[in-house]
């Protein structure tokens, strides 16, 4: 069996859901019962999960997500990244949408399926950092 290269499939998702603001493409990567998994807890269900995109892309103005290293194990099963999002407040965590320029970082790990479809994703972000950037007094 030829080994899948799973980091493409994650970095077409990246730049063609978050990237081109286009949460309607997610049909086209993840299955119907895809779950993401954050420190806030999961969203379950592809349907879910979309919605929860269009929100994040409503709080967050020109959205760009810069993927700073991907890889894959052995398998193409699981696929780990680093990457930095950058945009401008519209009311991201509960905030006055500002339109102030913020940036965070993350990792993601997501599990691939042989038929190269995203199953589960488990997200973790610098959300105090991002919430300091959100709340400080400075530069308004």
């Amino acid at each position: 069996m030829a080994r899948r290269n799973s980091v493409e499939i994650v970095e077409a998702f990246w730049a063609e859901v978050w990237n081109d603001h286009n949460p309607d493409k997610i049909d086209d990567f993840v299955i119907e019962d895809f779950v993401i998994t954050n420190p806030d807890g999961s969203i379950e269900g592809r349907e879910n999960f979309k919605a929860w995109v269009a929100d994040f892309l409503d709080q967050v103005h020109d959205l760009r997500l810069e993927v700073l290293e991907s890889f894959q194990n052995e398998d193409g099963s699981r696929v780990a990244s680093r990457w930095i999002v950058r945009g401008r407040n519209n009311g991201l965590l509960g905030t006055e949408p500002d339109g102030r320029p913020i940036s965070f970082s993350g990792t993601a790990v997501w599990a691939v399926r042989e038929d190269g479809k995203l199953q589960h994703n488990w997200v973790e972000r610098a959300t105090w950092e991002l919430y300091q950037q959100l709340t400080s007094t400075s530069g308004r």
